[in-house]
């Protein structure tokens, strides 16, 4: 008799679980394609230029950014591919975020197929060759790319500027462009630093380039960077 009680009280607390994750909407979907995070938006604050919210996945929140869009409190999201900064600082919000994760995108529908290669063609990281007679003057309270390379666990989730000349620019590949970028200074093997932003610049331009500095960033499919400038405003 006993026993049946125990068993009796034991499948109640199990159902009142379920059904308190039901009520809460955050019954996990079996099918999702792999590597897909379930989120349920908790806080959502905007800016100008980005859509930042809180989000609650196996009961642990954090933050996540992503271009700005309209993000609604109490939904469940959906998102696959994002690379995680550490310490970085929003001027916009003028707030620190020990952890943020910066997503291509944050669906409303669940991700139940993948396509590594959705808004452009990736068709494998390859390495850009070092372009010979480039000497570019140091950005003024910026540093060099060698500098950049040669001290780089300094540098992580800052701030820098960096004066380089475009040797292969790429459009629009997951809602960003990217850009290869030499001044002619190097640390080792490594003279090449690849740039995300929005701005455009022509291949064989000078540009000066200012975004966070982030290490170790995988973005799947073989596109591994040991050094990456991210959201970068070209001058």
């Amino acid at each position: 008799m006993k026993i049946k009680i125990i068993i009796l009280i034991l499948s109640a607390a199990v159902l009142a679980i379920v059904l308190f994750f039901q009520l809460r909407g955050e019954k996990k979907i079996d099918n999702l394609a792999p590597g897909v995070h379930q989120v349920k938006a908790e806080e959502v604050l905007q800016t100008n230029n980005y859509t930042y919210v809180r989000v609650s996945e196996a009961r642990q929140d954090y933050w996540c950014a992503i271009n700005k869009t309209e993000i609604e409190v109490g939904k469940t999201y959906f998102w696959l591919k994002g690379w995680e900064m550490t310490q970085f600082h929003s001027k916009e919000l003028n707030r620190d975020f020990p952890s943020i994760f910066f997503l291509e995108t944050l669906s409303e529908k669940p991700i139940l197929s993948v396509n590594p290669m959705t808004g452009g063609s990736m068709a494998g990281r390859q390495k850009v060759d070092e372009k010979q007679g480039i000497s570019v003057e140091k950005a003024e309270g910026g540093i060099t790319i060698g500098e950049l390379y040669a001290n780089r666990k300094s540098y992580v989730g800052k701030s820098v500027r960096i004066r380089g000349e475009v040797v292969k620019f790429s459009r629009q590949i997951m809602n960003r462009n990217w850009v290869h970028v030499q001044d002619g200074t190097k640390d080792g093997g490594d003279y090449d630093l690849v740039v995300t932003t929005l701005d455009s610049i022509p291949v064989g331009e000078i540009g000066l380039f200012e975004g966070v500095i982030s290490l170790d960033v995988d973005f799947g499919s073989g596109y591994k960077y040991d050094v990456i400038m991210v959201d970068a405003r070209v001058k």
